[in-house]
């Protein structure tokens, strides 16, 4: 173990890999964001019980993706830590090990998913009007359906992204993305096909961009590929992955049901307060495009240092990565503050939401250049070196006292409204923020990465 920086010949990234590693997760981060907000805007075409029930359905389907992620995050960091201690045999039998246990677990999520559904959707959204309900049942039938591929989809893609081949990704994100931009626009504007032809181009882009990230890690000139040999379970490698991958799974699972525990909260605000709040929360996704990309990368980097067993190579990417965080962050969120006029104007709102909507984004974009990179970014560098049930318990612990108590403390009891809400979440990042910040300090990381003498 070396805990002193390395010099710059013998780190792991040299600043070229780095921004071979960055610049396409911050394009990819940026096209999926620009495309959601063109799919909403055609979905809309649809007429209002297709566009209710389909943005009802992506928030519970938010909460599977982000499942969905934090497995392969585990699966990133077991296959991150062998290819930092150059064990490339054990990368790769990692790689099928990731997919199939995702899989299979995903399998089972989606056959619980299409035999509740319907209890699933009164569960989440209460008693909604019958063409709605019928859309979002209808748009969540056929969403099912392609979890499976998603959970491939990011199962391999997390692969390459630690071996530094952020280029494939991004290249299978841009058609799959086109694919579903153009599918839409002809499933609604030529069949209109209503809730159907905006769900199948979804399904259908997401079974080709598994495929072809599938076949292309069978390519055995790569690093890490798919072993051809027969599979078979290796338990203590999944338990391995599982480790990482289910406190991350319920973190992001708790942190997206919070979100929508806090949306149904701001519902009962009145339509100038959720009306603003829609537009605020897509303007602030824009404002951490940057550090939702360097989330991955934090993930990709620290793994190889702790696989490496060095102990200066991850404080001083840590440091690095965190301070590009810090710098796509002002450079993003300062962008949109300084156009923020111009920017509200577009979506022609009233005089009262626009001003509403303005406050929402400067309180998050404004608090978010200081704040977002040490509440999210920071802690994947304590993720990848195995200290997950802390981040679990912190995240889930903050949520539920500041993010939704204090939404109905301050939003709710004491007359705030929207702005009520989003100071609560200001204070969620800051609790966040010292947390994490004195589990680096205290070095705990080192015992659960293996760092310590």
């Amino acid at each position: 173990m070396n805990t002193n920086d390395k010099t710059p010949a013998s780190r792991l990234f040299s600043n070229h890999d780095l921004l071979i590693l960055i610049l396409p997760l911050v394009l990819e981060q940026t096209l999926a964001i620009t495309v959601g907000m063109a799919d909403t805007m055609m979905v809309s075409n649809a007429g209002e019980a297709a566009v209710s029930g389909v943005s009802l359905v992506d928030m519970f389907n938010n909460l599977i993706f982000a499942i969905l992620s934090a497995l392969s995050t585990g699966g990133a960091v077991v296959t991150a830590h062998f290819l930092g201690a150059k064990k490339q045999k054990e990368a790769c039998h990692s790689v099928m090990q990731l997919i199939v246990s995702s899989l299979l677990l995903t399998l089972a999520g989606t056959v619980l998913v299409l035999a509740a559904r319907y209890s699933i959707i009164r569960l989440f959204f209460g008693s909604i009007e019958e063409d709605v309900f019928q859309a979002a049942v209808l748009y969540m039938t056929i969403s099912a359906f392609s979890y499976p591929f998603l959970a491939v989809y990011n199962a391999t893609a997390a692969i390459f992204r630690v071996m530094n081949r952020t280029g494939v990704t991004l290249k299978v994100s841009i058609v799959m993305n086109l694919i579903n931009v153009v599918g839409n626009a002809i499933g609604i504007f030529v069949l209109h096909a209503g809730v159907v032809g905006v769900a199948v181009p979804s399904l259908i882009s997401r079974v080709f961009a598994a495929a072809v990230l599938y076949v292309l890690l069978r390519n055995p000139q790569l690093e890490i590929h798919i072993d051809r040999g027969r599979f078979r379970f290796d338990m203590s490698l999944i338990r391995r992955i599982y480790y990482i991958g289910i406190p991350s799974g319920i973190e992001n699972g708790i942190f997206q049901l919070g979100r929508v525990v806090v949306v149904s909260i701001i519902s009962g605000f009145g339509t100038v307060q959720i009306a603003a709040n829609g537009v605020a929360n897509s303007l602030d996704a824009m404002g951490v495009i940057g550090g939702q990309a360097m989330n991955l990368a934090m993930i990709t980097v620290i793994g190889r240092c702790v696989g490496a067993g060095d102990e200066g190579q991850v404080r001083y990417y840590t440091r690095k990565l965190t301070l590009c965080t810090y710098g796509l962050t002002f450079l993003f969120c300062g962008f949109i503050l300084l156009f923020l006029d111009p920017i509200l104007s577009l979506y022609g709102l009233s005089g009262e939401t626009t001003a509403l909507a303005a406050i929402l984004v400067r309180i998050h974009d404004g608090m978010a250049m200081f704040l977002w990179p040490m509440a999210f970014t920071f802690p994947n560098m304590l993720r990848a070196c195995n200290d997950v049930r802390y981040t679990m318990g912190i995240s889930i612990f903050s949520m539920c006292l500041f993010r939704i108590g204090l939404s109905l403390l301050l939003g709710q009891h004491m007359g705030y409204g929207a702005i009520g809400v989003w100071i609560g979440m200001v204070v969620d990042w800051i609790f966040r923020v010292l947390c994490f910040f004195l589990r680096y300090r205290q070095g705990t990381w080192r015992r659960t990465a293996g760092l310590e003498a």
